[in-house]
């Protein structure tokens, strides 16, 4: 597995992001890092450049446990459109609270969140290393199926159609 990204987007900056800031570090157990607008939304009221989102990575066994939370989350059970053509797995989870371990919080509230799942072979890390870069065969890159069997072997995650 390469990596999982945890993003939760709340569409303003200011009191709002900080909470959803606190709830995302609760949930991962690391620092969530704010991203900002790319460009500005009138009708939403979103300056390019303004802090909107946050976004956690995980790696390695801190990934793991948390994908096991997040899955009980959506009760082990995934529709077969998250799964995309390179291996690429993304669901959300519509309350934070929703994960096995989390108390809420009247002072925080409730966020939904986005969950990214990469995997990825070893021996991928040639592509994108600074020094002697080199390209990735097809055959090493994972594919729709075999990201089914893993989440499904791994995880006990039902796969269904949607």
């Amino acid at each position: 597995m390469g990596k999982v990204v945890v993003n939760i987007a709340v569409g303003k900056s200011g009191e709002t992001l900080e909470k959803a800031m606190k709830v995302l570090a609760e949930l991962t157990g690391c620092k969530p890092c704010p991203r900002k607008a790319k460009k500005t939304i009138k009708t939403f009221g979103i300056r390019k450049g303004e802090p909107i989102a946050c976004i956690s990575t995980l790696r390695g066994g801190k990934a793991e446990e948390f994908l096991k939370k997040a899955f009980e989350a959506v009760r082990n059970r995934l529709p077969s459109s998250a799964f995309d053509e390179l291996g690429n797995i993304s669901f959300g989870v519509k309350e934070h609270i929703e994960v096995p371990g989390t108390k809420y919080d009247p002072n925080l509230g409730i966020y939904g969140f986005n969950v990214h799942v990469t995997l990825e072979r070893p021996g991928f890390r040639v592509k994108r290393r600074s020094v002697k870069r080199s390209k990735v065969g097809k055959g090493h890159l994972v594919n729709r199926e075999e990201a089914l069997s893993f989440i499904k072997n791994r995880f006990g995650v039902e796969v269904v159609e949607g």
